[in-house]
Protein backbone atom coordinates (compact mmCIF):
# COMPACT_ATOMS: atom_id res chain seq x y z
CA UNK A 1 0.00 0.00 0.00
CA UNK A 2 1.29 3.46 -0.93
CA UNK A 3 1.84 5.98 1.88
CA UNK A 4 -0.97 8.33 0.79
CA UNK A 5 -3.38 5.88 -0.80
CA UNK A 6 -7.00 7.03 -0.33
CA UNK A 7 -5.83 10.43 0.92
CA UNK A 8 -6.97 13.69 -0.71
CA UNK A 9 -4.36 16.43 -0.82
CA UNK A 10 -4.95 20.05 -1.86
CA UNK A 11 -1.85 21.89 -3.13
CA UNK A 12 -1.85 25.57 -4.06
CA UNK A 13 0.69 27.06 -6.44
CA UNK A 14 1.28 23.60 -7.89
CA UNK A 15 2.09 24.50 -11.48
CA UNK A 16 5.82 25.12 -11.02
CA UNK A 17 8.76 24.98 -8.65
CA UNK A 18 8.25 23.64 -5.16
CA UNK A 19 4.50 23.17 -5.58
CA UNK A 20 4.96 21.07 -8.70
CA UNK A 21 7.61 18.93 -6.99
CA UNK A 22 5.23 18.32 -4.07
CA UNK A 23 2.43 17.36 -6.45
CA UNK A 24 4.67 14.92 -8.33
CA UNK A 25 5.99 13.36 -5.12
CA UNK A 26 2.59 12.99 -3.48
CA UNK A 27 1.09 11.55 -6.66
CA UNK A 28 3.78 8.83 -6.69
CA UNK A 29 2.75 7.95 -3.15
CA UNK A 30 -0.86 7.43 -4.17
CA UNK A 31 -2.57 10.66 -3.12
CA UNK A 32 -5.64 12.04 -4.89
CA UNK A 33 -4.62 15.58 -5.80
CA UNK A 34 -6.53 18.83 -6.11
CA UNK A 35 -4.03 21.32 -7.49
CA UNK A 36 -4.63 24.97 -8.24
CA UNK A 37 -2.94 27.89 -9.93
CA UNK A 38 -3.69 30.89 -12.10
CA UNK A 39 -2.35 29.50 -15.39
CA UNK A 40 -5.12 27.28 -16.74
CA UNK A 41 -3.16 25.91 -19.69
CA UNK A 42 -0.14 24.94 -17.62
CA UNK A 43 -2.35 23.52 -14.87
CA UNK A 44 -4.25 21.34 -17.31
CA UNK A 45 -0.98 20.07 -18.81
CA UNK A 46 0.37 19.12 -15.40
CA UNK A 47 -2.84 17.37 -14.39
CA UNK A 48 -2.81 15.44 -17.66
CA UNK A 49 0.86 14.50 -17.27
CA UNK A 50 0.41 13.22 -13.70
CA UNK A 51 -2.75 11.36 -14.69
CA UNK A 52 -0.90 9.62 -17.53
CA UNK A 53 1.65 8.46 -14.95
CA UNK A 54 -1.16 6.87 -12.96
CA UNK A 55 -2.11 9.77 -10.71
CA UNK A 56 -5.58 10.97 -9.77
CA UNK A 57 -5.44 14.74 -10.30
CA UNK A 58 -7.90 17.59 -10.74
CA UNK A 59 -6.81 21.13 -11.61
CA UNK A 60 -8.67 24.26 -10.53
CA UNK A 61 -7.97 27.76 -11.81
CA UNK A 62 -8.17 30.09 -8.80
CA UNK A 63 -7.01 33.59 -7.89
CA UNK A 64 -6.27 32.93 -4.22
CA UNK A 65 -6.16 36.64 -3.40
CA UNK A 66 -9.88 36.88 -4.27
CA UNK A 67 -11.96 35.79 -1.25
CA UNK A 68 -15.00 34.89 -3.36
CA UNK A 69 -12.95 32.72 -5.72
CA UNK A 70 -11.43 30.94 -2.73
CA UNK A 71 -14.89 30.37 -1.22
CA UNK A 72 -16.10 28.94 -4.54
CA UNK A 73 -12.98 26.76 -4.79
CA UNK A 74 -13.48 25.38 -1.28
CA UNK A 75 -17.14 24.66 -1.98
CA UNK A 76 -16.24 22.80 -5.18
CA UNK A 77 -13.58 20.79 -3.38
CA UNK A 78 -16.11 19.59 -0.85
CA UNK A 79 -18.41 18.53 -3.69
CA UNK A 80 -15.66 16.74 -5.59
CA UNK A 81 -14.07 14.95 -2.62
CA UNK A 82 -15.65 13.28 0.39
CA UNK A 83 -12.87 14.53 2.67
CA UNK A 84 -9.80 16.78 2.54
CA UNK A 85 -6.94 15.09 4.38
CA UNK A 86 -4.02 17.43 3.70
CA UNK A 87 -3.90 21.11 2.70
CA UNK A 88 -0.56 22.43 1.47
CA UNK A 89 -0.48 26.20 1.08
CA UNK A 90 2.44 26.82 -1.25
CA UNK A 91 1.32 29.66 -3.56
CA UNK A 92 3.46 32.76 -3.26
CA UNK A 93 4.84 35.76 -5.12
CA UNK A 94 7.67 38.25 -4.73
CA UNK A 95 7.76 41.95 -5.54
CA UNK A 96 11.22 42.86 -4.29
CA UNK A 97 12.26 46.46 -3.71
CA UNK A 98 13.93 48.60 -1.08
CA UNK A 99 11.32 49.82 1.38
CA UNK A 100 11.71 53.50 0.53
CA UNK A 101 11.01 52.68 -3.14
CA UNK A 102 8.30 50.09 -2.60
CA UNK A 103 4.88 50.85 -4.10
CA UNK A 104 1.65 50.32 -2.19
CA UNK A 105 0.49 47.76 -4.72
CA UNK A 106 3.74 45.75 -4.38
CA UNK A 107 3.23 45.53 -0.63
CA UNK A 108 -0.46 44.64 -0.95
CA UNK A 109 0.00 42.02 -3.69
CA UNK A 110 2.59 40.06 -1.73
CA UNK A 111 0.61 40.15 1.51
CA UNK A 112 -2.62 39.23 -0.31
CA UNK A 113 -1.18 36.18 -2.07
CA UNK A 114 1.31 34.98 0.54
CA UNK A 115 -0.73 35.47 3.70
CA UNK A 116 -4.33 36.62 3.29
CA UNK A 117 -5.11 33.88 0.76
CA UNK A 118 -4.05 31.28 3.33
CA UNK A 119 -6.44 32.81 5.85
CA UNK A 120 -9.22 32.53 3.26
CA UNK A 121 -8.51 28.90 2.39
CA UNK A 122 -7.88 27.65 5.92
CA UNK A 123 -11.06 29.35 7.12
CA UNK A 124 -13.02 27.69 4.34
CA UNK A 125 -11.64 24.17 4.84
CA UNK A 126 -11.03 23.95 8.58
CA UNK A 127 -14.64 23.14 9.54
CA UNK A 128 -14.81 19.80 7.65
CA UNK A 129 -11.39 18.87 9.06
CA UNK A 130 -12.60 19.58 12.59
CA UNK A 131 -15.77 17.59 11.97
CA UNK A 132 -13.69 14.65 10.74
CA UNK A 133 -11.36 15.09 13.74
CA UNK A 134 -8.34 14.77 11.48
CA UNK A 135 -6.38 16.80 8.96
CA UNK A 136 -2.96 18.18 8.16
CA UNK A 137 -2.26 21.78 7.17
CA UNK A 138 1.25 22.47 5.86
CA UNK A 139 2.16 26.08 5.11
CA UNK A 140 5.23 26.86 3.02
CA UNK A 141 6.94 29.85 4.59
CA UNK A 142 10.62 30.81 4.07
CA UNK A 143 13.85 31.32 5.97
CA UNK A 144 13.38 34.97 4.99
CA UNK A 145 10.47 35.02 7.44
CA UNK A 146 12.90 33.95 10.16
CA UNK A 147 15.99 36.03 9.41
CA UNK A 148 14.82 38.78 7.03
CA UNK A 149 16.41 39.88 3.78
CA UNK A 150 17.21 43.34 2.44
CA UNK A 151 14.82 44.36 -0.33
CA UNK A 152 12.15 41.92 0.78
CA UNK A 153 10.31 43.62 3.62
CA UNK A 154 6.96 42.72 2.06
CA UNK A 155 7.93 39.09 1.45
CA UNK A 156 9.53 38.71 4.89
CA UNK A 157 6.48 40.21 6.56
CA UNK A 158 4.16 37.80 4.75
CA UNK A 159 6.27 34.76 5.59
CA UNK A 160 6.83 35.76 9.22
CA UNK A 161 3.11 36.43 9.50
CA UNK A 162 2.42 32.95 8.15
CA UNK A 163 4.47 31.44 10.96
CA UNK A 164 2.50 33.32 13.60
CA UNK A 165 -0.76 32.41 11.87
CA UNK A 166 0.19 28.73 11.80
CA UNK A 167 1.24 28.54 15.44
CA UNK A 168 -1.99 30.23 16.52
CA UNK A 169 -4.18 28.01 14.37
CA UNK A 170 -2.37 24.93 15.68
CA UNK A 171 -3.47 25.87 19.19
CA UNK A 172 -7.05 26.42 18.05
CA UNK A 173 -7.52 23.10 16.28
CA UNK A 174 -5.16 20.66 17.96
CA UNK A 175 -7.85 19.35 20.28
CA UNK A 176 -9.75 18.02 17.26
CA UNK A 177 -6.78 16.13 15.83
CA UNK A 178 -5.82 18.70 13.19
CA UNK A 179 -2.14 19.61 12.92
CA UNK A 180 -0.72 22.83 11.47
CA UNK A 181 2.97 23.16 10.62
CA UNK A 182 5.29 25.22 8.43
CA UNK A 183 8.16 24.34 6.16
CA UNK A 184 10.74 27.10 5.75
CA UNK A 185 12.78 26.45 2.60
CA UNK A 186 16.13 28.09 2.17
CA UNK A 187 17.45 28.86 -1.29
CA UNK A 188 16.00 26.21 -3.60
CA UNK A 189 16.63 25.65 -7.32
CA UNK A 190 13.50 27.28 -8.78
CA UNK A 191 12.60 30.13 -11.12
CA UNK A 192 13.35 32.55 -8.28
CA UNK A 193 16.98 31.43 -7.97
CA UNK A 194 17.53 30.85 -11.68
CA UNK A 195 17.70 34.62 -12.19
CA UNK A 196 20.76 34.90 -9.90
CA UNK A 197 24.14 35.24 -11.57
CA UNK A 198 27.14 33.14 -10.56
CA UNK A 199 28.54 35.87 -8.31
CA UNK A 200 25.27 36.14 -6.44
CA UNK A 201 25.04 32.36 -6.07
CA UNK A 202 28.60 32.17 -4.78
CA UNK A 203 27.79 34.81 -2.16
CA UNK A 204 24.74 32.81 -1.05
CA UNK A 205 26.69 29.58 -0.74
CA UNK A 206 29.00 31.18 1.81
CA UNK A 207 26.06 31.21 4.23
CA UNK A 208 24.95 27.62 3.56
CA UNK A 209 26.95 24.98 5.48
CA UNK A 210 26.00 22.25 2.98
CA UNK A 211 27.45 24.51 0.24
CA UNK A 212 24.71 24.00 -2.32
CA UNK A 213 21.21 25.11 -3.23
CA UNK A 214 18.37 22.81 -2.28
CA UNK A 215 16.27 20.75 -4.66
CA UNK A 216 12.46 21.16 -4.87
CA UNK A 217 12.21 17.41 -4.23
CA UNK A 218 13.79 17.93 -0.81
CA UNK A 219 10.94 20.23 0.18
CA UNK A 220 8.51 17.63 -1.12
CA UNK A 221 10.12 15.01 1.14
CA UNK A 222 9.65 17.30 4.14
CA UNK A 223 6.00 17.86 3.21
CA UNK A 224 5.46 14.10 2.93
CA UNK A 225 6.92 13.64 6.42
CA UNK A 226 4.61 16.25 7.93
CA UNK A 227 1.62 14.81 6.09
CA UNK A 228 2.14 11.56 8.04
CA UNK A 229 3.24 13.05 11.39
CA UNK A 230 0.42 12.88 13.95
CA UNK A 231 2.21 14.27 17.02
CA UNK A 232 3.91 17.32 15.52
CA UNK A 233 2.07 20.64 15.38
CA UNK A 234 2.84 24.34 15.59
CA UNK A 235 6.38 23.79 14.32
CA UNK A 236 8.61 25.33 11.66
CA UNK A 237 10.75 22.80 9.82
CA UNK A 238 13.66 24.58 8.15
CA UNK A 239 14.96 22.87 5.02
CA UNK A 240 17.81 25.19 4.22
CA UNK A 241 21.15 23.37 4.18
CA UNK A 242 21.94 24.76 7.64
CA UNK A 243 21.47 28.49 6.97
CA UNK A 244 19.36 28.97 10.09
CA UNK A 245 20.56 27.24 13.22
CA UNK A 246 18.84 27.78 16.56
Amino acid sequence: MKLLENKTVVITGATRGIGLAIAQHFSKHGARLAICGTNAERGAQIAQSLSQEGGDVKFYQVDLSDSQQVANFAEQLQKDFSQIDVLINNAGVTKDQLLMKMKDEDWSKVLDVNLTSIFYLCRALIRPMLKARQGKIINITSVVGLIGNAGQTNYAASKAGLIGFSKSLAKEVGGRGVTVNCIAPGFIKTDMTDVLNETQKAALLQHIPLARLGEPSEIAEAALFLSKANYITGQVLTVDGGMVMS
